[in-house]
C-alpha cells in the first residue's frame, strides 16, 4: 500500500494549453545585467537559447498557489500525491531562434505521467512538451522532465566528476542569493527553495537555497555560445544530477572531442568537483 494507490494519470495525458505574447526587450536586458553580460540583446536580436524561460508566464492567483510556491497541482499538471517537486532535465530541439520584439506562442502538452518505485521511495515522472511557434511556423521544442518524490534526506556528497573528454572552456560563478532572487523574479518562479531559506532547510531538508536548474542550463549554454559564437545550436539534452546551493562557487565547463566536432559535452560542477548537471549539445558549424 503506497500513496500512489488510486492515483490514475490517464485523464491528464494529452492535456494542452497555449499562451502567446510579445518578447519585450526588458526581461532579456535584465537577465543579461544579472549575469553581468555586456552583450544584452535588443529589439530584433535573436533570443539566446534557454532565455525563453523569461517569457510567457501565466499569472497565478494566491488561492491557486501551493505551499511550496508552485501553482497548485490539479490546475494543469496532474495532482500527484507526492510533496517534493524537482526539475530533472529535458531536451531542446531548435529550428530557429525567436527574435526580441516579435510575437511568440507556446503550446504545452502533458505527454507522459510515469509512476515508478525507486530506492528512495515512490516517484512520478511527468513529461511536458512545450512547442514554440511564430507567424512563420515552428521555432523550437522543449521537453521538460519533472519528478515528484517523497520527502527524503540528501544523498552523501558524490565523488569528484572525471571529465570524459578534453576541457575546451570553463567559467567560474558564484550564484549568490541576489542572483537567485533576480532569476526567480524574471522567470516568475515561485518555488520557495530558491528564496525562502527557512522553508528550504526546515521543510525540504536542504542546507541552503537551491540554485535553479534552468539557471544552470542557461549558464552552460551561455558558455557554449561564447566559446563557439559562429556555431548554431541544433539540439541540447541535459540531466540534473545533484543540487547546488547559493553562495558556493560553481563551474560550468565545455568538453569537446576533435573526432566529433559537432558534439559538445557541457556540465555544471560544484565546489567539491561533484557533477550537478550534465548536458550534451549538437552544433551546426558554419
Amino acid at each position: 500500500m503506497t500513496v500512489l494507490d488510486g492515483f490514475d494519470p490517464t485523464p491528464w495525458l494529452g492535456r494542452s494549453r497555449s499562451l502567446e505574447g510579445r518578447l519585450d526587450p526588458f526581461p532579456a536586458a535584465a537577465l543579461a545585467a544579472a549575469l553581468d553580460r555586456e552583450d544584452r540583446p535588443g529589439e530584433g536580436d535573436p533570443l539566446p537559447p534557454f532565455w525563453h524561460h523569461l517569457y510567457l508566464h501565466e499569472p497565478v492567483r494566491a488561492a491557486d498557489t501551493g505551499d511550496d510556491g508552485h501553482p497548485r497541482l490539479g490546475l494543469f499538471l496532474p495532482p500527484v500525491p507526492l510533496p517534493r517537486r524537482m526539475w530533472a532535465g529535458g531536451r531542446l530541439r531548435i529550428a530557429r531562434l525567436p527574435r526580441i520584439g516579435h510575437k511568440l506562442r507556446r503550446t504545452s502538452t502533458i505527454r507522459a505521467v510515469t509512476p515508478k518505485r525507486g530506492r528512495s521511495g515512490d516517484l512520478v515522472f511527468v513529461l511536458v512538451e512545450h512547442r514554440f511557434t511564430d507567424t512563420a511556423g515552428e521555432l523550437f521544442v522543449e521537453e521538460q522532465d519533472i519528478v515528484y518524490r517523497e520527502p527524503r534526506s540528501l544523498p552523501p556528497r558524490a565523488e569528484p566528476w572525471r571529465m570524459p573528454t578534453p576541457l575546451r572552456a570553463e567559467r567560474c560563478r558564484l550564484a549568490d542569493e541576489v542572483l537567485l532572487f533576480r532569476y526567480s523574479a524574471l522567470t516568475y518562479n515561485g518555488h520557495r527553495i530558491h528564496y525562502d531559506l527557512a522553508y528550504a532547510r526546515e521543510v525540504e531538508g536542504y542546507p541552503g537555497l537551491v540554485v535553479h536548474g534552468p539557471l544552470l542550463a542557461t549558464l552552460m549554454l551561455d558558455l557554449l555560445r561564447d566559446t563557439w559564437p559562429e556555431a548554431r545550436l541544433r539540439h541540447f539534452a541535459f540531466r540534473a544530477v545533484s543540487p547546488l546551493f547559493a553562495g558556493r562557487p560553481l563551474r560550468v565547463v565545455a568538453l569537446a572531442e576533435e573526432a566529433i566536432p559537432e558534439r559538445v559535452i557541457l556540465a555544471a560542477i560544484g565546489e567539491a568537483g561533484q557533477l550537478a548537471m550534465r548536458g550534451e549539445a549538437v552544433l551546426a558549424r558554419p
